[in-house]
Formats: C-alpha cells, sequence, structure tokens
C-alpha cells in the first residue's frame, strides 16, 4: 500500500521539466557575512535572518572592504549562488549587498530603522527551517529597477522547496512595502485558530451592513487566520544597482539618497555656525564695553572737570 500510495502521490504533483524531459530543481543558497566593524544590533540582525533562511550559509567576517570581488569567490568555494553581505562603517552605519553571483546583478543599500527580535519581544514565532511567503507590494512593477530589486529579494529570501535544513511548512510571511522611495520589510507568522460558538456570534452580530457580507460564513469550527509579527523589522534604501556580481557598470543611482556622513557633517556645521555666530556677539558686546570704558583695565575713560580726583587734587 505505500508503494501504491507514494506512485499516486508522485503522479498527482506536476513536475517541471526542460526540453531534454529531465525535471529542473531551484537550486538558491545564500552566503551571509559582514565585515568588520560591525556591531552588536548588526550581529543580531545577521543571526536573526540566518535563523530565518535555511537555505542560507554563515561565513566568518570578511577583512577587506575595498576588495569586494573576493566574495565571488567564497560563494563559489561554498556552493552558493547568492551573496548578502553586510558592510559597517564608522560603528554606526550599515549598507548591505544583495548579488547574484558570479554574474550579477548587484544592488547596494542602506540600512535604517533596525530593530531586531530580541529588541521588539513579539508574541508571534515560526518554525525554524519552514518556507515563508514572500508579499510583494504592487509597487516593485513600476520601475525597470525596483523589477531587478524584486528578483533579487526573491532569490535571497525565497527558501526553495526541497533545500537543505528545510521543512514542509508554511507558516509566515514577508512583506515587502515600498514607500517614500525606501523598502520597508516586516515578517509575521500565519496563526490559525479554531472559531469557537462565542467568537462566531460576536463576529455575526449585525452592527452596520459592511460587516454581514465579510462575517456571514463564520461557523463554529471553522479556522480564522490572521498574522502576527514576529521580528526584525528594518527599512532599506535602495543606492546603486551594478551590472556584475561586486562590480561593472553602474545601471542605476539614486540621485536623491544622502549620505550619513553629509547630515552628520551639515548638523556639526549647524551647530558650529551658532557658537561662531554666539563668539561674535561676545567679542562685539566686549569691544563696546571696553570703549565705554566699562570694562577694568581696558581702555580708558575721559576724566570730568568736576570730577572729585580732579578738584581735591
Amino acid at each position: 500500500m505505500a508503494a501504491v500510495y507514494k506512485s499516486l502521490s508522485n503522479s498527482k504533483t506536476p513536475k517541471i521539466s526542460s526540453t531534454n524531459g529531465t525535471s529542473i530543481r531551484n537550486k538558491q543558497r545564500v552566503l551571509i557575512l559582514s565585515s568588520r566593524g560591525v556591531t552588536y544590533r548588526h550581529r543580531h540582525l545577521l543571526n536573526d535572518l540566518y535563523s530565518l533562511l535555511p537555505h542560507s550559509r554563515k561565513d566568518a567576517k570578511l577583512d577587506t572592504k575595498t576588495k569586494l570581488y573576493q566574495l565571488n569567490e567564497l560563494a563559489e568555494l561554498y556552493n552558493c549562488n547568492n551573496v548578502l553581505f553586510f558592510e559597517a562603517r564608522k560603528g554606526k552605519d550599515l549598507y548591505i549587498w544583495m548579488s547574484k553571483a558570479p554574474n550579477g546583478p548587484t544592488v547596494k543599500m542602506h540600512l535604517q530603522n533596525l530593530h531586531t527580535m530580541s529588541e521588539l519581544h513579539f508574541p508571534g514565532n515560526c518554525l525554524k527551517g519552514s518556507r515563508p511567503i514572500l508579499s510583494f507590494d504592487s509597487t516593485f512593477t513600476s520601475a525597470p529597477h525596483l523589477l531587478i530589486i524584486k528578483e533579487l529579494l526573491t532569490h535571497t529570501f525565497g527558501v526553495p522547496q526541497g533545500a537543505r535544513k528545510t521543512k514542509p511548512f508554511v507558516d509566515h510571511v514577508m512583506g515587502f512595502t515600498i514607500a517614500d522611495g525606501k523598502i520597508w520589510i516586516r515578517c509575521f507568522q500565519i496563526s490559525e485558530t479554531a472559531v469557537s460558538k462565542t467568537d462566531a456570534g460576536k463576529e455575526n452580530e449585525v452592527d452596520e451592513p459592511q460587516t454581514i457580507t465579510k462575517n456571514i460564513n463564520k461557523k463554529p469550527g471553522d479556522t480564522k487566520i490572521s498574522l502576527v509579527e514576529i521580528g526584525p523589522r528594518f527599512v532599506l534604501t535602495p543606492i546603486v544597482i551594478l551590472e556584475s556580481s561586486f562590480g561593472g557598470p553602474v545601471i542605476y543611482e539614486n540621485k536623491e539618497f544622502v549620505s550619513p556622513n553629509q547630515i552628520r557633517s551639515e548638523l556639526r556645521m549647524g551647530k558650529a555656525g551658532r557658537y561662531n555666530r554666539r563668539s561674535e556677539q561676545g567679542a562685539e558686546s566686549r569691544s563696546k564695553k571696553g570703549e565705554l570704558g566699562l570694562r577694568t583695565g581696558v581702555g580708558g575713560k575721559e576724566v570730568d572737570e568736576l570730577d572729585e580726583r580732579v578738584l581735591f587734587k
């Protein structure tokens, strides 16, 4: 009976075949590593993504920040065709490189608003090794560079069926939304709960005409599906897209991106301008007091003829 069931189950599942008649298997492996100088929050984010991606391989830190083409050799060494590289600068800024090794393309993004799982303490949870559902905003199809980013995100975060350390379950959703030119990434658990009689009665109460069609089919014993956030959450700002893997000509550049170094420099210049204005005002007030003879030891005050020091010499 087991052999009959196996043959029937194999016949029911469709297989994608190529022109030669052999089945095509989606082989995606991701190499995750970081540079020197990452903080503990960056390291926690790397560990969170590694736990969510069972088809990933974590490597030690890369010593160089200029010779990024060495990542292609590491990816070939570990039999990975996707690279997720975390580049830290000045212990504050974090840049993410997503590349399709060895031919490209590569996208460089700036990470902001980082919140790891250990910081959020969300009640949601998912099975380790399960596969996610990738939910993309419709804005990804509005521009060619967004289509490239969507494809790279799909290859990086999409766990293929039958990959290493995967389990045959789909219990969480990864959402990618574009707002203000940035990519907002969230992760949710798919929570399924049985509808009880009390819940069905509350949902089917006729309060407003709009809720009748929405909750009219809720019956005791049905499954209620909801989303509970797991974490982590962060925001990515695309900077540049390169044609090849960690090199090659630039095919897209974000002209609206402002470097965080420039922002900090402008803030320092603003503070320095306020200090210079205060110092100039102080120098002017001191010079005026010196001219009027109001400062001791500075300048000379004109002596009047009726002064006591003149009359009673």
